[in-house]
């Protein structure tokens, strides 16, 4: 029996499509499932008259592989991962490559490309990004760890990944687990631009009046503009069409208002804790999928604090306009926030990403693919080192002629009691980062007089401490306290 090219385990959709779009690609595959009916029903009914061939245990999966062996699993994130390690380790041979596609924390990537090292085998932790579709045909692929084993790999990653019109959307992004940090990020990008589009509708549904109908021209004129053009406005303008068959309405509102998080998106605030980098565009959509979750205790709430949402009554079609131009502010400041994560990850860990390739691989295949990716992919091949997305000169002068709606934007929906979280955090985001003197200086003052904690001084270099309470007592003395 010929040995196969590429080996994988784990045939939920993704690994399924994955193998069959590895196949497709002109590669031989080998797979292999804990649950032999799973494999054959995948062998019967998708993989029939392929160069695909079924194995039955780890041991069967590794002897059908040429070497250096190639296997991608795509299983659970977390212990699944290590057991299926463990599993194959005592098979594998030196300079075998394993490749971890799941949505890993990166921590355990860096672990277990250090723990394989040792035994001198090749890991790969790569983030997979385009759901169901993608893997099939062409995913965004975010590859880290071994740079051999990229290499390597690189003939067949290039061909399955998204082609875009600057090559395929992959490229090497560093060692360690370079390539789950990116992929985590990715995912609160995608978190932040998600829960922005959920705000507009809500202004645009509750706030405005439109109905499905309206809602579904709406955003697709959006995702005919240069600014607002991406998968995810697109899949939003089709949502909208789509009528129940159950009960002939529109699917969208039979859905429970409770969004599920699988935590990345957390991972992704977490990790901008750690390293002192504010996100909070992205925070907000955490938090507002976390109070989606209280949706028992918000519907007693609504009655006992007496929610009702007021309506617009204005020029509707003017009111769109300027929503649609606070959308694409907000929007950039998620993607930026994310990219200044990447830049100080980078620095921290040692990664040495290029965030134009970053940027680039981004732009086909994945969740978050969208036209302003040429323009950003563009703001770091310029200038390698630029501190802020927003500093760059078109997002700049974009976002400052938008400034005014952007505000107006926010301010109606909060008169008429619409919650806006990631629209209100994205502003503040942007005017507290052009700000040149904050409030922190009574922080820091504060800070001093409680816990003698100390401040610096704007007239002069050093490191002070003072004795508040003094100025307490000088006041009692003389008679001057409120």
């Amino acid at each position: 029996m010929s040995q196969q090219q590429f080996g994988l385990i784990g045939l939920a959709v993704m690994g399924e499509n994955l193998a069959l779009n590895v196949e497709h690609q002109g590669f031989s595959v080998a797979v292999y499932n804990r649950t032999t009916e799973k494999t054959d029903k995948f062998m019967s009914e998708r993989a029939k008259d392929k160069k695909i061939q079924a194995t039955y245990s780890p041991k069967e999966l590794v002897n059908s592989l040429e070497r250096p062996r190639k296997i991608l699993m795509m299983v659970r994130a977390g212990k699944a991962v290590d057991a299926v390690i463990s599993q194959l380790k005592p098979l594998l041979e030196p300079g075998d490559i394993l490749i971890d596609g799941g949505n890993s924390f990166y921590e355990d990537t860096a672990r277990r490309s250090q723990e394989l090292k040792s035994a001198n085998l090749e890991f790969i932790g790569m983030g997979v990004s385009g759901g169901e579709e993608g893997a099939l045909k062409g995913p965004s692929l975010m590859p880290g760890g071994s740079e051999f084993a990229y290499e390597t790999l690189e003939p067949i990653l290039t061909k399955i990944a998204a082609q875009v019109e600057d090559g395929p959307c992959v490229t090497y992004l560093g060692s360690g687990g370079a390539g789950h940090y990116v992929k985590m990020v990715h995912n609160g990008i995608e978190y932040g631009n998600m829960q922005l589009i959920a705000e507009a509708y809500d202004v645009l549904n509750h706030g405005l009046g439109l109905d499905n109908e309206q809602l579904h021209s709406c955003f697709s004129a959006w995702n005919a503009t240069e600014e607002l053009n991406s998968y995810l406005m697109e899949i939003t303008a089709n949502i909208f069409q789509y009528i129940d068959p159950e009960s002939n309405t529109p699917l969208v509102d039979n859905i429970l208002d409770v969004a599920e998080q699988k935590g990345t998106g957390r991972w992704t605030v977490m990790g901008a804790l750690e390293l002192g980098v504010p996100v909070p565009t992205i925070s907000a959509a955490v938090n507002a999928r976390t109070m989606s979750a209280f949706k028992k205790e918000r519907s007693i709430v609504a009655q006992a604090l007496c929610s009702t949402i007021k309506k617009y009554q204005v020029d509707i079609q003017s009111f769109i306009d300027k929503l649609r131009d606070a959308l694409y502010c907000a929007q950039i400041c998620s993607y930026a926030e994310g990219m200044e994560l990447l830049r100080a990850a980078s620095q921290v860990h040692d990664y040495k990403l290029n965030l134009s390739e970053v940027a680039r691989i981004w732009k086909g295949g994945c969740i978050i693919r969208a036209k302003c990716l040429d323009d950003i992919q563009d703001a770091f091949r310029q200038k390698p080192d630029l501190q802020n997305l927003l500093l760059a000169r078109n997002f700049k002068e974009a976002i400052l002629n938008k400034l005014p709606v952007w505000r107006e934007v926010i301010a109606t929906a909060v008169a008429l009691d619409i919650p806006i979280p990631a629209f209100s955090a994205s502003l503040a985001y942007f005017n507290t980062y052009r700000r040149d003197r904050l409030p922190q200086n009574l922080i820091q003052a504060q800070r001093d007089y409680f816990g003698s904690h100390t401040y610096e001084r704007i007239d002069k270099p050093g490191v002070f401490h003072t004795e508040w309470n003094l100025v307490e007592e000088q006041s009692l003395q003389t008679g001057t306290t409120d």
